[in-house]
């Protein structure tokens, strides 16, 4: 192969290879990320819980004091009756009284009721704060994982851009400019193998002409359809 097409092909490679990094740093901290918006979530619903269970015991003392309030009603009521001076005002009275108890036992349900509510949301706030101890034990063992596997990456990337370095300090500046043109709207697809006699940039069948020289491997070769640099699939049978 052409020392200069053999020199961008390895470039390519790297450029691949560097390339590469950001998404696989980015899915591991997707990853982290994942395991600690689970315990973020976790404690979200504890103090949404506790917004609950703090609700349900407002309502609670509500009602407790409506209680209270009709106790002392229901006992003036009782005064009241042993002195009253006709039927009409006794009926009166015990009508009041009639309501009053009324209220009593609708107020004694409802402190029945947020009472459950409240144990049952205490049960929950419990189990959903296991949860949250879980998640975030798991989420900070992880980024110990996490930042060991980061630490990894950078020291490939560090070696490749070594490799990099070195391999375009002797590299003739016009064949890497022509490459930085083509690479700059092909990204790392700038050098592209032909197989099949097909680039496999753009997909596009090349004339035998075209192949003929690529096959050669004398000189660098561009895509007469998309314009990237082509070179020969050394694993296709010629």
């Amino acid at each position: 192969m052409n020392k200069y097409l053999n020199q961008l092909v390895k470039l390519s490679e790297i450029n691949k290879e560097i390339d590469d990094f950001e998404p696989r740093v980015q899915k591991i901290q997707k990853t982290l990320n994942v395991a600690f918006e689970k315990a973020k979530n976790a404690n979200a619903d504890i103090e949404l819980i506790e917004d609950e269970i703090k609700d349900s015991k407002l309502k609670k003392m509500k009602n407790e004091a409506l209680l209270a309030e009709l106790s002392e009603k229901l006992k003036s009521i009782s005064k009241k009756t042993a002195s009253v001076k006709n039927e009409k005002e006794l009926k009166a009275l015990q009508l009041e009284e009639d309501i009053a108890k009324e209220q009593c036992d609708f107020a004694n349900e409802e402190i029945a009721r947020l009472e459950k509510i409240i144990d049952l949301k205490e049960a929950e706030k419990l189990k959903v704060k296991e949860l949250y101890v879980e998640f975030q034990k798991a989420a900070e063992e992880l980024s110990v994982s996490v930042e060991s596997e980061k630490n990894a990456i950078k020291d490939e990337i560090a070696i490749a851009y070594g490799k990099k370095e070195e391999l375009v300090s002797t590299m003739s500046q016009r064949i890497l400019s022509f490459y930085e043109k083509i690479r700059k709207w092909a990204h790392n697809s700038a050098v592209v193998p032909v197989k099949k006699q097909a680039c496999y940039g753009c997909f596009m069948r090349i004339n035998d002409k075209t192949n003929a020289l690529v096959l050669q491997s004398e000189d660098i070769i561009t895509c007469p359809h998309c314009g990237r640099i082509l070179y020969r699939d050394v694993t296709e049978v010629a």
